[in-house]
């Protein structure tokens, strides 16, 4: 199935300074060129946006929509890459899956950090937001970054995400497709916090709900829970 992003022709940008900027992602489009080569990328809509070359830190599945950072300079790359890999990157996804996982807990089973490499510890924190018929909203808490990391992660639960092709189920994703016309994956990236490169002042960042995603969980009647979990604080958040 092929997901045309959902895309209004205007980038929206959620935080800017000297340093770094985040950005929406809309679902259906890559963060930039490697394994895909789309004639439109996250990447080089945010570089003509800001004016500016941009630094990739991390990648958000093709399918997921949300918040997306980017350095702006080679100290800014230099010094949150380091913290992307050490874990020390907070980010909030909500999922709506098949199937109701436990009220919380947390994944911890190893996968592949890329294609064809042998399998690395991974962690998922989740919390399970609220529940519809067979169906459930879920906040994950990934802890480490591995390919697909929620996807496989909720899927080893036995609850796979809702508009996914490689590990969910076709009849589920038909459903949502056909009643709720959710033709995309049901993952977004709605939060993340990181310490800046300069300031070294934590900076949080939210993503609202939009588009099929923010409709899709206004029918279920989980809209509410999800807009919570957003704009929930990070833990000791206050303290920045």
């Amino acid at each position: 199935m092929t997901i045309e992003p959902e895309f209004n022709g205007t980038l929206r940008i959620l935080y800017r300074d000297e340093s770094c900027a985040v950005v929406e992602k809309p679902s259906g489009m890559i963060v930039h060129r490697g394994w895909a080569n789309d004639d439109q990328d996250l990447m080089r809509l945010t570089r003509d946006a800001l004016g500016r070359y941009v630094y990739p830190l991390h990648r958000l599945d093709r399918g997921a929509s949300g918040a997306v950072l980017f350095a702006l300079d080679e100290h800014a790359a230099r010094t949150l890459n380091r913290a992307f890999a050490a874990g020390e990157v907070d980010k909030r996804y909500l999922a709506i899956t098949r199937g109701h996982p436990p009220e919380r807990g947390t994944i911890d089973h190893p996968i592949p950090r890329a294609p064809g490499e042998e399998r690395v510890s991974a962690q998922t924190e989740y919390q399970l937001l609220g529940t519809f018929e067979r169906y459930a909203l879920v906040l994950a808490l990934p802890k480490t970054g591995r390919l697909h990391q929620i996807r496989r992660h909720l899927k080893h639960l036995s609850c796979p995400l809702i508009g996914d092709v490689r590990y969910g189920k076709g009849e589920h994703n038909r459903l949502f497709r056909e009643r709720y016309a959710l033709d995309r994956l049901a993952l977004h990236a709605a939060a993340l916090r990181f310490v800046h490169p300069l300031t070294e002042r934590r900076v949080a960042v939210r993503a609202p709900i939009a588009g099929s995603f923010e409709r899709c969980l206004d029918a279920l009647g989980l809209g509410i829970p999800a807009r919570a979990a957003i704009a929930a604080h990070f833990a000791d958040e206050s303290l920045d």
